[in-house]
């Protein structure tokens, strides 16, 4: 929604939650691109409260499924990135490319709140130092500087958002679903677990993978230097880009 910088209404969450519910049910989908229209990505909570729809879907909600998602969820941010709606989408996505123009922040203090829900999406990215600096200061940095701090994956010139955005959705294709799903839990659980609990999670999920039809045709798929059945084909070799 360009004419209102994408404040995150309840007609925007809504849009959101109902597009991932979608992309989840629709086997077609391989991977989800989260992007904007306009100049600002997201200006955070939309304060003026005009809305009248019913909420069903909330902040939280989209959040928490953006991590849970089974499909990779790739963050293609061209503008500015303001406040904890916005940056906590993309640090709730599996990897972002950010337009190196952009600028992000947490401007929450400015306001007298803070960054509560989007803390539990940012912090496990960031190195308590520049949690601290980020969190209280209220700045706002470059991409450059959200890169080298870990909340984003990277910061390109605006030109080659879309050849970066479209090698990394090719390579997450080569990926098998399922394997894809597992990959993804790995990252957002075995950090929250103990070493005990970790082990005795991964062992049999490791165990299953290893059993499954996908695996049996990965494994085939790569003794005769073939693409794998779910490599879509525009993407095989030979037939498109890799």
């Amino acid at each position: 929604m360009p004419a209102s910088k994408n404040a995150l209404s309840v007609e925007l969450v809504n849009a959101l939650g109902d597009h991932l519910v979608a992309a989840e049910a629709d086997a077609a989908v391989r991977v989800v691109v989260l992007t904007n229209e306009g100049n600002t990505f997201c200006a955070g909570a939309d304060l003026k409260g005009s809305s009248r729809a019913a909420p069903r879907h909330s902040l939280v909600s989209v959040l928490d499924a953006i991590v849970e998602f089974p499909k990779p969820v790739v963050g293609r941010i061209a503008g500015h990135c303001m406040g904890d709606h916005l940056v906590g989408l993309a640090a709730a996505a599996d990897i972002s490319v950010v337009a190196d123009d952009a600028m992000l922040g947490f401007t929450e203090v400015r306001l007298g709140v803070c960054p509560a829900v989007i803390s539990v999406v940012c912090l496990p990215k960031l190195r308590r130092a520049d949690a601290s600096e980020l969190f209280l200061s209220g700045e706002r940095i470059s991409a450059a500087r959200a890169q080298h701090v870990g909340l984003i994956n990277h910061a390109v010139p605006p030109a080659e958002m879309d050849a970066t955005v479209d090698e990394i959705v090719g390579k997450l294709v080569r990926g098998g679903p399922q394997a894809l799903a597992a990959s993804k839990a790995l990252v957002a659980r075995v950090p929250q677990m103990s070493r005990e609990d970790a082990f005795e999670w991964t062992a049999p999920l490791s165990q299953r993978l290893f059993h499954s039809e996908e695996a049996k045709e990965g494994i085939s798929a790569f003794k005769v230097r073939r693409d794998a059945a779910w490599v879509p084909e525009a993407r095989r070799v030979g037939t498109g880009r890799a």
